[in-house]
């Protein structure tokens, strides 16, 4: 694969700018699989290269290929979901610009969040450019458990314990719509977890049982859990193991 074309795909920007970044000596590459192995600048953008495993350095910033983007950010407070928000900053204001820039088949270029959060929840957030990744994590067909960190105004009791376990209906939805499980960790908190992802659903859920959403904090999704060290703001690229316990659930 050209080195140009390398570089188109990972979102550095047309062929033509992948290309003068090139030339003007602004990209090295090495093999991300050995240690040892030493950063090497290379001029020409048609030289050929296989694309997995290769380390890009791109204006002295390192980014590893990827065929496809897998991303988790832990979203901070303030943000909104949104390409185009309206009243806070954007999610992907927190993304380098590659990750926003990458071509896909869609028209929107770079990657998706898959599913949303309201802009006062906080936690752990997938972005994908991959499509059948969004909908196997997104669809409620699929029935990805995600685990919810619930902060109430008022106190718990069980009997909205029970009714959160048994179903309650929502006000554009017939259909009683249940916790797969529910478990309360204090007075004024429980850890909820859904497998669908209807609009405002846990603050929608709350209120139906006469409480109200003070804080909402998503910890999990599946198996895989907000790693403690990623700081609100921060992302990471998913790993092997990441992508698996995600797999495993849906």
């Amino acid at each position: 694969m050209q080195l140009q074309d390398i570089l188109y795909s990972q979102g550095f920007g047309t062929r033509r700018v992948c290309a003068g970044l090139i030339q003007q000596g602004w990209v090295s590459v090495r093999n991300a699989s050995s240690a040892s192995a030493e950063q090497v600048l290379c001029t020409d953008a048609t030289a050929d290269f296989e694309p997995q495993e290769l380390m890009l350095c791109v204006q002295g910033v390192e980014w590893p290929f990827h065929a496809k983007a897998y991303v988790l950010l832990h979203k901070p407070a303030g943000t909104e979901c949104s390409q185009k928000p309206s009243t806070y900053p954007s999610i992907y204001t927190l993304l380098p610009p590659p990750l926003r820039q990458r071509p896909t088949k869609s028209a929107v270029q770079g990657v998706q969040a898959v599913g949303r959060l309201d802009q006062d929840t906080t936690g752990l957030l997938l972005l994908s450019d991959d499509g059948q990744f969004i909908h196997r994590m997104s669809s409620p067909k699929k029935h990805v458990p995600k685990l919810y960190q619930v902060t109430t105004k008022h106190p718990v009791d069980e009997k909205q314990i029970s009714s959160l376990l048994e179903g309650v209906v929502l006000d554009d939805d017939p259909k009683p719509v249940k916790a797969a499980a529910c478990v309360q960790t204090a007075s004024h908190r429980l850890d909820l977890t859904l497998t669908e992802g209807k609009y405002h659903q846990v603050k929608r859920m709350l209120a139906a049982v006469g409480n109200r959403v003070e804080g909402l904090h998503r910890s999990r999704i599946g198996a895989l859990e907000l790693p403690t060290t990623l700081m609100p703001g921060e992302w990471k690229w998913l790993d092997e193991d990441d992508l698996d316990l995600l797999t495993r659930s849906s």
